[in-house]
């Protein structure tokens, strides 16, 4: 009821004002158009003492303007109480129009006064009324469309604005990205300060999004600039690998010991260094040997990761586990190379049994194969060893056996006393032969890289589905104490489902700190709507009769970034949240922003790259090219390799009166 008397108080304060406004109007007509109403006879001597004494105390009629802007200013007050607009078709531009009309009718037709003519007064009376209705249709509209101007904001992108963090926070471990993000009806500038990378980020968006240009290329710039040892998968060799290939040489002198730039690259050996993902240096247990068979043997069977523990996938891993690490302690691991390990897999099995039979320590691993080969099953038998070699026969190409069984550095990238910065390069016309390969180095490195005491590191793994990355979830829950920074870039999270399963993808999706996102859409945009929040919003309802027009606002909670708003995205937008320290506290951790890219700035960087420097020459004195004759002949010798351990392990066996049961069964 209060309420209600208010209002009804201060309309009739309104209605007061208007009155005022209109008779200051009529008393102007009175004063300055005296001689026309005297000639009609429309005057009384009291108006007339009144009006004297009131241009007296005042000075109110001192000059027609003063009157005119005085009921202008009482016309606009009044106009405050305006109730709803009858007509939905009243525009800004028809109330520019009223404006414009009144105002030039009621302020400038002065001249018309000092005419003595009759008509000229006339005139003026009329030009003036006509411009004060106009004045005050066009005020009344106005104060009624700005009070109901939350129609206009018919995506409602007023209410879901909101303030973002506008402070630089740089740390010596930053990512700090500037943006634009719009507030209040405004353009404001602002900042994504991604204080703790070792938290982990992933950057999401449909293809053409802008994520890679505008996130992980800044990761990997702003990462080396601060002195991080580094590997970089990149799966389109080799845009990311000549971006930090420039900007170590640029920013080299950040380091304290200076780093070794490597590539790994199955395309051109020249463009090549040789690493031995199973150097047998870094193999301590059986268990490393499982895991690199492991990860290999998903990489090359994805739907094997949704059927992990099913017996027709678990014996091929086991299989060729028992052959790497056979290799590992064949000889002081002097064969230990992957090439090695799949012509050894594509010998005889008779003859492979015989020799993994032999070492007491891999007799248990090789009991399934056993169990079936002594009962007879050669079908079950023939079953497990061709689960391990067909797949692994996609993979016999002497370009990489040449680069998988060199040495030319190892894999501990942020080893303080050499650091590296490592590009491994895939093929999207060949991933399915090199994602294996490729995913034996990231599982390596996975756990080299993950120790303590080790320089800052980082790990920008961009189309994060290409390749399978065993144990990448445990990396990101564990690695943050040791320093490492995982950055992991792909398109949707139904990808990352398909190719990694759904335990695993829910888990790498719920420890991430740091979120980006470009366009996506169904259930990506919707869970990613649904971890953002929601806040309180402003609701309007509108009713409209043939008399009046009621307003009424209320509010209620809903999403702060909508569904819809992530679907469409505009390219180089982009939303997300990211977390904060204990001593770097973020207040404003979501953003919906535009990430500014210098553009011209970019362009001219990129103008003035280096490309990567071959690696490997193969002249001969003479300058023949003999790329292809060692390559061929590397490949040979792997071969002859297996031949002579086979060879070898057999004479073993037969000389060796324990083990004359094996040759017997053979």
């Amino acid at each position: 009821m209060q309420g209600e008397d208010d209002l009804r108080g201060l309309a009739k304060i309104m209605a007061f004002m208007r009155a005022v406004s209109i008779l200051l109007v009529l008393m102007h007509f009175y004063w300055y158009c005296y001689g026309f109403f005297v000639e009609f006879g429309w005057t009384l001597e009291i108006i007339n003492k009144v009006l004297t004494n009131f241009n007296n105390t005042a000075g109110l009629f001192s000059y027609a303007i003063y009157t005119k802007i005085f009921s202008i200013v009482l016309l606009a007050l009044s106009c405050l109480g305006s109730k709803g607009v009858k007509n939905e078709k009243i525009t800004w531009t028809k109330i520019y129009t009223a404006l414009g009309i009144g105002f030039v009718l009621f302020f400038l037709n002065g001249p018309l006064l000092n005419l003595s003519v009759k008509i000229a007064t006339g005139l003026y009376l009329l030009t003036m009324s006509l411009g004060y209705i106009a004045l005050m249709m066009a005020g009344v509209w106005m104060t009624r469309l700005l009070r109901t101007n939350l129609m206009d904001d018919v995506f409602n992108n007023e209410n879901e604005s909101f303030l973002q963090e506008t402070k630089l926070m740089k740390n010596e471990y930053s990512v700090n990205l500037p943006t634009k993000f719009y507030y209040k009806g405004k353009w404001n500038d602002g900042w994504i300060n991604v204080v703790n990378p070792f938290r982990a980020s992933i950057v999401l968006g449909t293809p053409g999004s802008g994520k890679s240009y505008a996130i992980v290329n800044n990761f990997i710039k702003q990462h080396i600039e601060k002195g991080f040892s580094m590997y970089i998968y990149d799966f389109k060799f080799d845009d990311l690998s000549t971006i930090a290939y420039n900007h170590l040489l640029k920013h080299a002198d950040k380091y304290k010991v200076k780093p070794t730039f490597y590539v790994i690259n199955f395309d051109d050996p020249r463009k090549s260094h040789r690493c031995n993902p199973l150097n047998p240096d870094f193999m301590t247990d059986i268990s490393d040997a499982y895991e690199a068979a492991y990860t290999i043997m998903l990489n090359l069977n994805r739907s094997w990761i949704q059927k992990q523990g099913d017996f027709f996938v678990e014996s091929p891993i086991i299989l060729l586990a028992a052959i790497i690490w056979f290799l590992k302690i064949y000889d002081n691991g002097k064969f230990c190379t992957f090439p090695h390990a799949i012509e050894l897999l594509n010998k005889k099995y008779a003859d492979v049994f015989t020799v993994l039979t032999s070492y007491s320590e891999l007799e248990n691993y090789l009991s399934p194969f056993m169990d079936a080969w002594q009962g007879g099953a050669q079908d079950q038998l023939q079953g497990q060893i061709a689960s391990a070699k067909i797949p692994l026969s996609r993979m016999i190409s002497p370009q990489l056996y040449w680069v998988m069984t060199g040495d030319d550095f190892s894999l501990d990238i942020n080893n303080p006393n050499e650091p590296k910065i490592l590009c491994v390069g895939n093929n999207p016309d060949r991933q399915n032969i090199y994602s294996a390969a490729l995913g034996l180095y990231n599982s390596r490195i996975v756990k080299l890289i993950n120790k303590k005491g080790q320089l800052k590191s980082s790990v920008i793994i961009d189309e994060l589905p290409t390749i399978y990355f065993r144990g990448l979830d445990n990396l990101i829950a564990t690695a943050r104490s040791n320093k490492v920074a995982v950055c992991l870039g792909f398109q949707d999270y139904s990808q990352l489902i398909r190719d990694y399963g759904d335990k695993e993808a829910k888990v790498i999706q719920n420890t991430v700190g740091n979120i980006f996102s470009g366009q996506v859409v169904g259930e990506t945009a919707k869970n990613l709507s649904e971890r953002f929040g929601k806040v309180l919003q402003k609701r309007q309802s509108m009713t409209i009769n043939r008399n009046d027009k009621s307003t009424s606002i209320s509010t209620q909670m809903d999403s702060l970034i909508p569904t819809s708003k992530i679907s469409t995205l505009t390219q180089g937008m982009f939303v997300g949240s990211v977390s904060d320290n204990f001593d770097e506290r973020i207040d404003q951790k979501i953003f919906h922003a535009e990430i500014v890219v210098d553009n011209e700035r970019v362009a001219a960087e990129t103008k003035a790259y280096q490309k990567l420097p071959q690696i490997a020459s193969f002249l001969d004195e003479n300058g023949d090219d003999l790329m292809k004759q060692d390559i061929e002949a590397n490949y040979k010798q792997i071969k002859l390799d297996v031949i002579h351990i086979i060879e070898s392990e057999l004479e073993r066996i037969k000389n060796d009166p324990d083990l004359q049961h094996l040759v017997q069964q053979d």
